[in-house]
């Protein structure tokens, strides 16, 4: 798994939305909580992406941005940002390429990619690694202290 002081490894994947979403659309811009997620719609994954969507305020006034990833299809996130009034753009990472380069990808089983948050700056530096797969509320918690120790 990518380690805190690591840079970030780029990417570039389909959003729900049929835009395409890179790294380098933040690098030089503003820090990047970037999550990674099991699947949509299950009991753990959409208590994670609703407390993502409450704190959206909090992470904006970090000056971040959020984006969740997992290997769940297009069509899969559209329902789930629709069913949930998600208000951040959701990665499909259907061939896994994203999760294996983060070091996430649990391949196999109901569960193919672990529950990681990482937390990037504005230089592409991963600051924060916060793994939790049942405590949903460190992930925003310690994303949210991360963000506000970075330099402005």
């Amino acid at each position: 798994m990518i380690c805190e002081g690591e840079t970030a490894p780029e990417f570039s994947a389909p959003t729900a939305d049929g835009s395409t979403l890179s790294l380098s659309d933040f690098r030089g811009r503003v820090p990047l909580v970037l999550y990674f997620y099991p699947r949509d719609n299950t009991p753990g994954c959409t208590k994670e992406a609703c407390s993502f969507r409450d704190h959206a305020g909090e992470i904006e006034e970090a000056g971040a941005a959020i984006v969740g990833v997992s290997m769940d299809s297009q069509e899969a996130h559209r329902k789930f940002i629709a069913d949930f009034s998600l208000n951040f753009p959701l990665v499909s990472d259907r061939d896994a390429t994203i999760c294996k380069a983060y070091g996430v990808a649990r391949l196999g089983g109901w569960f193919p990619a672990k529950r990681v948050t990482f937390v990037i700056d504005r230089e592409g530096i991963v600051r924060r690694v916060i793994q939790s797969e049942f405590g949903i509320a460190k992930h925003i918690d310690e994303a949210l202290e991360a963000l506000r120790a970075l330099p402005q």
